[in-house]
């Protein structure tokens, strides 16, 4: 039997040549109707906020803020952060209940726990200007590295990206950017970083692992951005100040994104974890999505490629360019984790690190693809209006080809 195909056959007009100019007009008409639909349909209440960031209320208010800071929305602006703060109000109250009586995990979390929804808060309460609440929630986050850099804080594995550490890290410096404050001190961060040293060598020698540095997430070796060594090895890279003094934890990051830089597939494609190595997926069933896949591993080669200065790295990145063009009009629907638009996020990067326009021609041309009749047969999302899964991730795609040399993966920047 045939297995059914997990994308739409792409047959989009790939580059012409000559000039690419966005219309700004007719995307930001689309990203208000999405806003708008999303304000409609996605009631705020506390049924809604399960989830986090990810597929929760907290990820309308990381949209509508970061829609509300952009300047092609300025006569929006107070409206955008209106409902940033009609959605925050029951993340809020849900996040006190957690709280009380939660899991250490739905704490802690940056994207699936309460982690985000402070960071959201603080970043809110700048953008109106109300600094000493900003702070208020600044402390709460950094309040939760304690929880997580006990060494085994999360016996299903701790260093993540969605429940982990290096999603922690990530709120960090969002944080950082979008407040311009510390909320750890240096020392307080490095702690952190050396605890995912740690805890990666230990699992590596202790499973013999041809990778220096080897986590797990529920006994699962995952190799890909949302749970895996991608994700893990991209933080680690993210904190230069750390890593320059370093140079024995700097040789084990690189050599264990060179051995999974020796698993990219000749089409571009990477494994969604170690135990698939024997082939297992055939290739019209291999996951080519932010979470698992090119369309996140893309991340990790493009920072390796700024920290090492080496061309092998952005070799890698345009196979991961190449596939995603080829399979990532993905049929689960559009959000920016394992939908269209994080596929569309892929090119945005490599118009930023290589300035080819090929790449945001190959974005617009994924973002015109999310409103055509063809695109009606993809899979509705669970959470149909969230940030990853859905449509609040997407409208931030959408945004982001406006200005596309300030384009950013939502929460994943590593400009």
């Amino acid at each position: 039997m045939a297995h059914p195909k997990r994308y739409f056959v792409n047959n989009l007009a790939d580059y012409p040549g000559g000039n690419v100019s966005p219309n700004k007009g007719e995307l930001k008409a689309k990203v208000l109707e999405v806003a708008q639909t999303i304000c409609h349909k996605w009631q705020k209440n506390h049924h809604n906020c399960d989830g986090g960031l990810y597929v929760g209320l907290p990820g309308a208010v990381y949209m509508f803020v970061y829609l509300a800071k952009r300047p092609e929305f300025g006569s929006e602006r107070s409206w955008l952060l209106q409902q940033a703060t009609d959605y925050l109000k029951p993340a809020l109250e849900f996040a006190e209940q957690t709280r009380q009586g939660g899991r250490k995990v739905d704490v802690a979390a940056f994207i699936l726990g309460n982690g985000g929804v402070y960071a959201v808060a603080a970043v809110l309460s700048k953008e109106l200007g109300k600094m000493d609440e900003c702070k208020s929630y600044l402390k709460q986050y950094g309040q939760l590295a304690a929880t997580v850099t006990p060494l085994n804080w999360l016996s299903c594995g701790g260093d993540e990206f969605l429940v982990g550490r290096a999603g922690y890290l990530a709120g960090l410096l969002w944080l950082r950017a979008e407040t311009g404050c510390e909320v750890l001190d240096d020392g307080q961060v490095n702690a952190i970083l050396d605890v995912m040293i740690e805890s990666g060598v230990k699992y590596s020698s202790e499973h013999k692992s041809p990778f220096p540095l080897m986590y797990q997430y529920y006994k699962t070796e995952y190799l890909g951005a949302a749970h895996g060594l991608a994700g893990i090895l991209l933080m680690l890279l993210s904190f230069p100040k750390w890593l320059s003094v370093r140079a024995q934890v700097r040789d084990l990051v690189q050599r264990s994104v060179d051995v999974l830089l020796s698993l990219q597939t000749p089409s571009g494609n990477f494994p969604c974890a170690m135990d698939e190595l024997g082939g297992q997926r055939p290739p019209e069933d291999e996951l080519v999505h932010w979470c698992h896949g090119a369309p996140g591993t893309v991340y990790l080669m493009a920072k390796a490629y700024m920290v090492f200065q080496d061309k092998k790295y952005l070799d890698a990145c345009i196979l991961c360019g190449n596939i995603t063009w080829q399979k990532g009009l993905l049929k689960k629907g559009p959000g920016i984790c394992h939908g269209v638009a994080g596929s569309g996020y892929a090119f945005l990067t490599l118009y930023r690190l290589t300035g080819d326009v090929k790449y945001l021609h190959r974005a617009l041309q994924f973002s015109a693809f999310l409103h055509t009749p063809q695109f009606r047969q993809a899979r509705t999302p669970d959470s149909p209006y969230s940030l990853f899964e859905g449509w609040a991730g997407t409208a931030c795609f959408i945004a982001d080809l406006m200005n596309a040399e300030k384009s950013a993966f939502p929460l994943f920047n590593i400009f």
